[in-house]
């Protein structure tokens, strides 16, 4: 990530801003009122400028104790390939590590194809043999 082109901040993008980057991915339209409760009652958020334009997202989600989710991290497809999703992760950890405690739980949901990037972050694939399959119920 050039530093001198990109700054991350710690903040929530705008809703415009949220709702056009899950647009961007191909992740659909979702209700103008849910995304702004979720806007705001993230434990964290972390967003990618280019000059005042946001390129890139993400948040950690949970209870800020024991359960701790990282989601929508999304980098808009003209900026994917510059180690966006990567600089934001970096902080995210490091907001997720500051937090979580001995017998906490972080996880995520990947997009297909990207497995391998989370892996490197020491996430795991499921099912294994210790812990069954990842569930999920779309609404």
């Amino acid at each position: 990530m050039e530093e001198a082109q990109y700054h991350i901040v710690e903040q929530a993008p705008t809703l415009e801003a949220f709702r056009y980057l899950r647009l961007s991915v191909g992740w659909g339209e979702v209700d103008g009122e849910a995304a702004q409760m979720s806007l705001q009652n993230s434990l964290y958020w972390v967003c990618v400028l280019d000059g005042e334009e946001i390129v890139g997202c993400g948040r950690v989600i949970g209870d800020g104790g024991l359960c701790f989710y990282i989601q929508d991290i999304i980098v808009l497809p003209a900026y994917q390939g510059q180690k966006l999703g990567r600089a934001m992760m970096a902080k995210i950890m490091a907001y997720v590590e500051k937090y979580a405690r001995k017998g906490s739980f972080v996880g995520l949901m990947a997009a297909d194809g990207v497995e391998d990037f989370y892996l490197s972050y020491g996430f795991m694939k499921r099912p294994t043999k210790g812990y069954g399959p990842g569930m999920i119920r779309f609404f």
